[in-house]
């Protein structure tokens, strides 16, 4: 059984599209993340591919499924840069990949130094380096 590789298993559940204009089925991307506003992760549309941040919190409490979409907006975000320091479940806006994203985690590097760990939109999971000097 050695290299024999486990499959992940996906989570969906039924999400209304702004893309489409319909309810569709939605590919949980990633882990959750903690925030003070509840768990909160990104959905993917099995049509679309459009992503979209939700509280899962909202959508175990409601039915109404439509009020657990958490708008993300460039103009909310906070600009990513490398010599900025970052708090889990700070919304940020990488500009280079034009991408907005929410912080996941934080890690050390093996240099001692500082990263986060950010779930995008688009571009999926991505470590990304804080507080350089």
């Amino acid at each position: 059984m050695a290299g024999r590789k486990r499959s992940r298993r996906a989570k969906y559940i039924t999400l209304y599209s702004p893309f489409l204009m319909k309810e569709t089925k939605h590919e949980l991307i990633g882990e959750p993340i903690e925030t003070e506003t509840g768990r909160h992760q990104w959905a993917r549309c099995t049509r679309s591919r459009h992503s979209q941040l939700v509280n899962l919190d909202l959508i175990e409490q409601d039915h109404d499924k439509s009020k657990a979409i958490v708008p993300v907006t460039r103009d909310e975000a906070i600009k990513y840069s490398p010599k900025s320091e970052y708090n889990i479940g700070d919304v940020i806006y990488h500009q280079k990949w034009d991408d907005v994203g929410i912080v996941r985690a934080k890690e050390v590097t093996s240099n001692g130094g500082k990263s986060i760990v950010v779930q995008f939109e688009n571009n999926s999971e991505k470590r990304l380096i804080e507080c350089l000097n």
